[in-house]
């Protein structure tokens, strides 16, 4: 028998469903996502408390000291690529401005990010992975409990909760170590540093800042949780998970920041 023709609407509908076929579970799950936070916030939850205290625990106090460290690091760097080139035109003391506006604006966000992508979002990916593999998320729907809601609010939470603490630490450490480094390269005394830093850095670089670590965190949970409930049913799948989750975070951390930069920049922020 002949096929009967698809209407134009239909054939509109059959083309647009074809090219977002890969898009189709993460858009999906992102909406799951939303719609759980949204009843969550209503008072109906069905997460443990103690799973949301020991996720937030695993987010903030166990991860803070990698965070001061590399940001440290971040910072002094900055400061000694600045120093060199602006102690040519003698003006050294420009380099708080420089380590405090990079550091507000882009890198405490974005190093935070990466580390909590290679520490905790590989975590949330391997621990879901190999739930599923065990058929842990099975039997959690089998008692009525759904894995978006048991498993992948809490963690998406706690990172929405956490980011902002830890680029506030993020900020102070990056801070501390421009001013190490102009101290020793530029003899710049600690009140002439920080009376620059303060005249430099305002509310808007910090704003920006931490919206950026909001926006951050949530792809880090979300994308952590997502390649975790995708994973095959074997260890293999938990390694191929995991690797999944930190590429596809950092590159989503790279990609958001720049449409950070593009929209800053449209706005004059």
């Amino acid at each position: 028998m002949p096929q009967p023709s698809l209407s134009p609407r239909q054939t509109l509908g059959t083309l647009l469903r074809s090219a977002a076929g890969p898009l189709e579970r993460p858009v999906r799950f992102l909406g799951e996502v939303l719609l759980s936070a949204g009843a969550a916030m209503r008072g109906h939850w069905t997460f443990r408390r103690e799973d949301l205290g020991r996720v937030l625990a695993d987010c903030s106090a166990r991860a803070v000291a990698i965070v001061l460290v590399v940001n440290l690091l971040v910072g002094a760097i900055l400061a000694f690529v600045g120093a060199v080139q602006l102690a040519k035109f003698g003006a050294g003391i420009f380099v708080a401005d420089l380590v405090a506006i990079a550091v507000a604006r882009e890198m405490a966000a974005i190093i935070t990010a990466v580390v909590i992508a290679g520490r905790t979002g590989a975590a949330f990916a391997a621990e879901i992975a190999t739930m599923q593999a065990n058929e842990e998320v099975d039997a959690l729907e089998v008692l009525g409990l759904t894995a978006i809601d048991f498993l992948v609010l809490p963690r998406v939470g706690s990172l929405l909760l956490m980011m902002p603490l830890l680029y506030i630490f993020a900020c102070v450490a990056g801070l501390l170590g421009g001013m190490i480094v102009a101290a020793a390269m530029l003899d710049l005394s600690a009140t002439a540093y920080l009376q620059r830093t303060a005249e430099s850095l305002t509310w808007t670089h910090l704003g920006l800042g931490i919206g950026k670590s909001v926006t951050f965190g949530a792809l880090v949970g979300m994308v952590g949780c997502y390649y975790g409930l995708r994973a095959q049913r074997n260890a293999a799948g938990v390694g191929v998970a995991t690797t999944g989750a930190v590429v596809t975070s950092i590159v989503g951390i790279i990609v958001l920041d720049a449409i950070f930069a593009v929209c800053a920049n449209a706005l004059d922020i």
